[in-house]
């Protein structure tokens, strides 16, 4: 399926506002969150809409709706900060959970927690987190998305390098992905390089 980046100058702008080592978390946070709004208009491009009656000031008319529930998937802690903003443009979407967190040896994904939301397998699923670095986190989230019967998922981030990308297409070919940048290389420890750190700890101000 289709790997998108979303290259928008206000994007590029916060971005590149997050990026830089002396932001503080509270910018770093509202950067993220405006950031999940903007890519939102370009992830939702095709969510299914029904046509309705509706009456303005002046006469009866057609509006239009959107046509199918919304689940967003933060993978905690970092997609956490992504959900704010996407929820202020679709505010009756309903949030699932899913706790991954990074061996630091292996790099492989360790499950701690999963919540899911009702009727999950109709819905219109976005699967977020500021980083696709290896792709194991992502991959491990949409794999348990998909066991609670989703099939129209999305995954969105904000910073990817190829690796991770090559690794969600591999697994699973039907999930679109969206981000804000391309990021070149992935360093030793697994960080993505010029990326934005840890990027849990920028948001949450823990160490």
């Amino acid at each position: 399926m289709a790997f998108t980046v979303i290259k928008h100058p206000l994007i590029l702008d916060k971005l590149t506002r997050m990026r830089k080592t002396e932001t503080s978390s509270k910018d770093f946070r509202e950067n993220l969150n405006e950031i999940g709004q903007l890519m939102a208009y370009e992830v939702f491009r095709d969510v299914p809409l029904k046509e309705i009656e509706i009456e303005t000031p002046v006469t009866k008319t057609t509006g239009y709706t959107v046509d199918i529930p919304v689940v967003l998937i933060p993978i905690i802690r970092a997609g956490l900060g992504m959900t704010e903003g996407i929820q202020r443009l679709v505010p009756t979407s309903r949030i699932a959970h899913i706790g991954l967190y990074r061996n630091e040896e292996t790099l492989t994904p360790v499950q701690y927690f999963a919540k899911k939301t009702e009727d999950i397998d109709k819905s219109y699923v976005l699967v977020v987190d500021p980083m696709l670095a290896t792709g194991g986190s992502a991959a491990k989230a949409i794999e348990i998305a998909k066991g609670w019967g989703a099939k129209n998922i999305k995954f969105v981030c904000l910073v990817a390098v190829q690796e991770g990308v090559d690794k969600i297409l591999s697994e699973h070919p039907d999930v679109e992905i969206y981000t804000a940048s391309l990021d070149p290389i992935l360093n030793n420890d697994g960080y993505i390089v010029p990326g934005l750190g840890d990027a849990g700890d920028r948001i949450f101000g823990t160490k």
